[in-house]
């Protein structure tokens, strides 16, 4: 069945939607660049009330290993998505360090840049426009992968079911699409969670 990430959850609120929903992962952004940026202490925070079976994602941007490191030894995050020009390299060092599970996120834009996914050394990889504005990326692209990846890049609760049925990836990752103006939307995080799973479960 495929799994659900909800990502770049920010307030407590987001949190409590989410616990009630139990979708597989949500997602804390640590790039600074970006609007969703939550720094540790306030990661922390969140993860304290984020229930224990929902596992916790760090996003990050070429960021400093030891930084990385550290959020996963204190609990903070279970899981790694790395956005960067982070290389094979980078994610051995990680997972040498104690890092279970590391996602890589890939900018689509041709069958060159799914076969770079492909060959990647991380658990898992992650299909993304890269724009980080809610485009979809030509699917088409995406061919027959071998290997388990998150789908990104545009999703919402409109496009989600299709998203499955057409594709059925490992798991769909979802931000912008369940926001409004901005802010996590607690019913869009609803529909789009109903809809991802009733659409996994007819697949």
């Amino acid at each position: 069945m495929t799994r659900i990430k909800l990502c770049g959850l920010g307030r407590k609120e987001d949190i409590i939607c989410a616990n009630s929903l139990l979708p597989d992962y949500i997602g804390f952004v640590f790039a600074k660049g970006s609007r969703r940026y939550v720094d540790a202490p306030k990661a922390a925070e969140l993860k304290a009330v984020c229930d224990d079976r929902i596992k916790t994602a760090g996003v990050f941007v070429d960021a400093d290993e030891d930084y990385i490191i550290s959020l996963v030894r204190d609990g903070i995050i279970d899981t790694v998505q790395l956005h960067g020009s982070e290389d094979d390299d980078c994610i051995r060092r990680l997972r040498s360090l104690g890092v279970r599970e590391i996602i890589k996120a890939f900018k689509i834009a041709s069958a060159e840049d799914i076969e770079k996914a492909r060959r990647s050394a991380a658990d898992y990889v992650l299909l993304d426009s890269g724009c980080g504005g809610g485009e979809v990326f030509d699917w088409e692209l995406i061919g027959q992968i071998d290997r388990p990846y998150f789908l990104a890049g545009g999703l919402n609760c409109e496009n989600v079911a299709n998203a499955i049925e057409r594709l059925a990836p490992y798991a769909v990752d979802v931000s912008s699409g369940i926001e409004t103006d901005g802010v996590k939307d607690t019913d869009k995080m609803r529909m789009f969670v109903t809809r991802a799973r009733n659409a996994a479960t007819l697949g």
